[in-house]
């Protein structure tokens, strides 16, 4: 130490202290100071903020930190003046090797504040001193990284002395007067009792101590601490307790952590209602789950060591879990669930749903953990929708879809030339339907599914595509005898007597033909075979007949037709004609609306043409809706109101009452229209009114209710109609035009007009005359009783146009005949 050092240690030390210098610093400071403050020793001492900052300083304070006077250390920062290494500080602003301890205490007027005292310890400072606690600064803050103290324990005196490490640990405070009982008193209630029995043990009989224990902090924070400790003698050949304690807080609380995290993931394995099985590199199996043991039927102990060949369906062709990894490393995107299909201990299939993932086990191998959910179940459903999807309900038989799909399987592959289709209708089968009911005519389609499943050669299959029509599929009509034999063979099957009801039904069915071109696709298939199934019909019921060239050139051109007719109903391009119907008098009562077809190539169609065209493509139901919006919007406008109205009569066929939204439509039709409902009428054909279901007498009562009206059309022409026409829920009968034509001359026609005027009178209904086409008939009629007529006689259908202009001039009987 310099004589200088030595001069000013004893100018900070030896002489009186003089008079405190006092300077506030900020308004808190102030405040704080307006308490009472202890003075500052004599001696080198500081007074300093909760902040650090200085508020006073004795003049020794200031000659040690190389400032003029202790006036000139408020406000400044301990942290300014002071460089802190190790236990010992040196001041920040002084070149001379000048080292002090500090001591600090609050001050007892006020304890926010701090009193700070510098013990010069530069005599002390040698290099070996200096090295010295260089090194057990190093110590400390090694302790301090690892979270580990010192501790020594003296048990004669029962006295602790805890390093300054372990005393920032267990959050005891500098200057605490720590026993053992102190100590002790700290650990968690559940640990001391252990804890203690280790501390006996250590004085006794010198057994090492190493114990993990909770410690709770002064402040209420719990500590997981690890301490080992020994007995060694001192200097007096004293037993003296040594050891050390380290915070393994956060490293227990990791390992609880992950214990914990693992035995979730073990409860959840055991309590999953799938499959779980650990294969290892081998693919056998090491572990599985209860789930996986059921769905097997195993024990785990008979489960384990068995390969995934093993357990797998020997249908089921598997490579097993390489393959897995292979298809899964294959592709960035999720792959769909591998399905495999696995035997049980009874030999039973079955089939799951694989999620497997490859990892690797603490000792460096890798295992699979796969996950088996069972879908066997679901794919009994699926098979179950699917087969729903193509099979006919009633018969079991392949439905139009799976037609649809077979046939495109056999043309994509094998000899597609060999291929032959055979469309049957069974011949007057709505006769049968309509007089013995409905559950009777499908007791005989059944009865005739059976009979072609029976029946078929080998490699033909039956379908049931519609209400009476089947369809057989043959893959090689060459190993069946050509196409004539096959279709002579069905023709066979399905001409028998079927037993319904008690009674014994002879039936026979038209059959049609088609057999690949080279161009053909399944769809054509079908339709030439329909098409020649129509031809044979023309000819009598059971007859065969063969798609030719013109024949399927014929079905084009209808197909091509079609399309058309697409565009027309699409694009607005069909035009209604009218028929007026007329009393007695030759007043008009009502119109019937009548399609037509202005094509841009044929000219005027007429409906038998384009109809049939429209029926065989679905377009019924599209083309109602279009007349019966576009009659009502047009009738709207037509002349005269109140008794004068004229109403509008509309023929519907692809729209029935039984559809869930006939109402509906209808109803909104009319009220977009503006017509009043009491000039609505809807024709239906007697045999769609026969056995109506519940539903659509209710929709047809709903309409009524409102004003509209039913008509049967064609009434005379279905089987027991004088029977059933009490039963008809409609207020307008037309005569058919088979019984006007000869009504005149024939009395058999007379007598049966004149009973169903008769009837239908006497059950307030009214009757309407077809086919009026001379005064010998209307003058017949009048004397019959009917009181509406229809026909050439009045008019021809006319355009909408013609029909307006009619109605303004009246009367039509003066204008076309007699009376």
């Amino acid at each position: 130490m310099t004589e200088r050092s030595r001069q000013d240690r004893r100018a900070g030390c030896g002489k009186p202290n003089p008079p405190e210098t006092y300077h506030p610093v900020g308004s808190g400071v102030t405040a704080d100071l307006d308490a009472a403050v202890e003075p500052l020793p004599d001696a080198p001492a500081l007074l300093s903020s909760p902040s650090g900052t200085i508020i006073r300083a004795t003049d020794q304070a200031a000659t040690l930190l190389g400032a003029s006077s202790g006036g000139a250390l408020p406000g400044r920062s301990l942290n300014e003046l002071l460089t802190v290494e190790g236990e010992f500080v040196k001041p920040s602003e002084r070149a001379e090797d000048v080292w002090f301890r500090v001591l600090s205490w609050p001050n007892r007027g006020n304890p926010k504040l701090t009193v700070t005292l510098l013990v010069d310890v530069s005599d002390l400072m040698t290099p070996s001193a200096r090295t010295l606690a260089n090194e057990r600064r190093k110590l400390q803050d090694a302790q301090r990284v690892a979270g580990l103290g010192t501790w020594e324990g003296n048990p004669h005196t029962n006295t602790l002395r805890l390093s300054e490490t372990l005393l920032e640990i267990t959050g005891t405070p500098p200057g605490t007067e720590t026993t053992y009982e102190y100590y002790l008193d700290h650990i968690h209630p559940e640990d001391s009792p252990r804890v203690d029995r280790c501390w006996q043990e250590l004085i006794d009989n010198h057994v090492p101590l190493e114990i993990e224990y909770r410690y709770i902090r002064p402040d209420g924070e719990m500590r997981i601490l690890l301490a080992h400790g020994a007995v060694i003698t001192d200097v007096a050949d004293r037993p003296l307790l040594v050891g050390t304690a380290q915070d393994v807080t956060e490293q227990r609380t990791a390992v609880t952590r992950m214990e914990r995290s693992s035995q979730r993931f073990t409860d959840l394995v055991s309590v999953v209602p799938v499959g779980i099985g650990l294969f290892d590199e081998t693919e056998r199996l090491v572990d599985a789950n209860d789930a996986m043991c059921e769905l097997l039927g195993y024990r785990l102990q008979d489960l384990r060591g068995n390969t995934v060949s093993g357990i797998t369906h020997p249908d089921d062709p598997w490579n097993g879990l390489g393959g897995t990894e292979l298809r899964h490393a294959s592709s960035d995107r999720r792959e769909e669930p591998l399905q495999r299909m696995l035997a049980r201990s009874d030999g039973r299939p079955v089939y799951c749903e694989l999620h497997s993932s490859l990892s690797v086990r603490d000792d460096g191998t890798k295992s699979w953990l796969v996950v088996f959910q069972d879908v066997t179940e679901r794919r009994r459903n699926a098979e179950a929708l699917r087969f729903q999807a193509t099979h006919d309900e009633l018969t079991g038989l392949p439905n139009r879809a799976a037609v649809k799909e077979m046939l495109g399987n056999m043309l994509a592959g094998g000899d597609p030339d060999r291929i032959a289709v055979l469309f049957c209708d069974i011949d007057n089968f709505k006769r049968i339907n309509d007089s013995l009911g409905h559950d009777a005519g499908d007791d005989m389609l059944v009865a005739l599914a059976r009979r072609l499943e029976g029946g078929l050669p080998d490699g033909c299959i039956a379908a049931r595509i519609s209400g009476d029509e089947f369809v057989v599929i043959c893959a090689d009509v060459h190993e069946v005898g050509g196409t004539d034999s096959l279709a002579t063979r069905v023709a066979g099957l399905l001409r028998t007597a079927v037993p319904v009801h008690g009674q014994l039904v002879r039936v026979s069915a038209s059959i049609g033909a088609s057999v690949p071109d080279g161009s053909d696709d399944g769809a054509d298939l079908l339709r030439f075979a329909d098409a020649a199934m129509f031809e044979a019909k023309r000819g009598g019921p059971g007859r065969v007949s063969l798609a030719g060239p013109s024949l399927m050139a014929s079905a084009d051109s209808q197909l091509h037709l079609e399309g058309q007719l697409r565009e027309a109903l699409h694009h607005d391009q069909l035009t209604l004609y009218y028929q007026p119907v007329v009393d007695r008098h030759g007043a008009i009562v009502s119109a019937e609306a009548l399609l037509r077809w202005p094509h841009q190539e044929r000219g005027l169609l007429s409906p038998g043409i384009f109809l049939p065209v429209a029926e065989q493509g679905g377009l019924m139901r599209d083309i109602d809706r279009w007349v019966l919006r576009t009659s009502l919007r047009e009738a709207a406008e037509w002349p005269g109101s109140g008794a004068t109205a004229v109403s509008v009569a509309v023929n519907l066929a692809g729209m029935v009452p039984g559809d869930h939204d006939f109402v509906d439509y209808v109803t909104d039709c009319v009220n977009q229209a503006g017509i009043s409902w009491d000039r609505v009428v809807l024709e239906l054909v007697e045999s769609s009114l026969v056995d109506l279901p519940s539903r659509a007498r209710a929709a047809m009562a709903e309409l009524v209710d409102r004003g509209a009206r039913f008509a049967v059309d064609d009434f005379g022409t279905g089987f027991s109609s004088l029977a059933r026409l009490k039963e008809l829920p409609a207020q307008i009968i037309k005569v058919d035009r088979r019984f006007v034509a000869d009504i005149h001359s024939d009395r058999s026609d007379f007598a049966v007009a004149k009973a169903v005027v008769d009837m239908a009178d006497a059950m307030g209904r009214s009757c309407i005359a077809e086919g009026v086409e001379n005064a010998q008939q209307f003058d017949t009629l009048l004397g019959a009783g009917v009181t509406k007529h229809q026909g050439w006689f009045f008019s021809p259908p006319v355009p909408a146009s013609e029909f307006h202009a009619m109605l303004v001039e009246g009367s039509l009987i003066g204008a076309r005949g007699p009376n």
